[in-house]
């Protein structure tokens, strides 16, 4: 009788307990759930927020090409608009250059000699060229040089060539040629020595600009060829014929 009550009181127990058992089991399994599913949702969320940073990424990539091209293009325009502007600017400067022929050139003893020919740098050269005096060449072989001179010191080139024709003669006397003195520049009596042709030839350029033939020069008595010889060789009287005549020869090469 004891083991039956015993027995009796263990299957009561049991059927006592198995409803909470059942209970607990229940909440674990929707405890289980609950974490499962909050899980997924920060998956979820983790996913979301990775893909909104791509997008967010892929945006300033998109953003940054953007820049880039529309930079490349503005400086593709900018350089394009500056080319364009350099050649309007040659295209202006040959329009207010209007370079005189040959046939128009024109000398007198009374010329400003401070006013160039108005000749193109290729026809100076050809003029030259043809100046039969010119047998050593030396003013054809100068000729770029003494073009480039008068244009920076504003000289005539026709009585440039002319008055070193006429100081150092045709050919370029010895004397004149060993010191690149082409115009008898003095100093102390003596002739003054230059350590190159190209030297020489802007040291007289430069003289005759500076202290002959501008305003306020050392040496400025006007701009013809009589005013210069006042100062530059006051004791030669034909001085002025002799330059004149060197001059009309290359004139009359044309």
């Amino acid at each position: 009788m004891k083991k039956d009550t015993k027995s009796g009181l263990s299957i009561k127990q049991l059927i006592a307990i198995f409803p909470i058992l059942i209970i607990l089991a229940t909440l674990t399994t929707q405890h289980d759930l609950y974490n499962m599913t909050k899980l997924n949702i920060h998956k979820d969320e983790i996913t979301v927020a990775k893909e909104e940073t791509e997008e967010i990424n892929q945006e300033e990539v998109d953003t940054n090409e953007e820049r880039k091209i529309a930079t490349t293009s503005r400086t593709q325009k900018a350089r394009t608009m500056n080319e364009n502007s350099e050649t309007e600017k040659e295209e202006i400067k040959q329009e207010i250059i209007k370079y005189k022929s040959l046939n128009e050139i024109t000398i007198s003893k009374k010329m400003d000699l401070t006013k160039r020919c108005d000749i193109s740098k290729e026809d100076f050269k050809k003029l030259i060229g043809n100046v039969k005096q010119d047998k050593s060449k030396f003013f054809y072989k100068n000729s770029d040089t003494i073009y480039d001179l008068c244009q920076k010191y504003e000289l005539n080139e026709i009585f440039f060539c002319g008055l070193i024709a006429g100081e150092s003669g045709w050919n370029i006397s010895t004397q004149h040629r060993k010191k690149n003195n082409y115009i008898s520049m003095m100093s102390n009596g003596r002739m003054i020595s230059y350590s190159s042709c190209e030297e020489g030839l802007e040291a007289a350029a430069k003289l005759l600009h500076n202290k002959y033939l501008t305003k306020g020069g050392a040496y400025y008595s006007g701009k013809t060829l009589k005013d210069v010889k006042k100062m530059f060789c006051p004791d030669v009287y034909d001085w002025t014929d002799l330059i004149y005549s060197c001059m009309e020869q290359i004139k009359n090469s044309i």
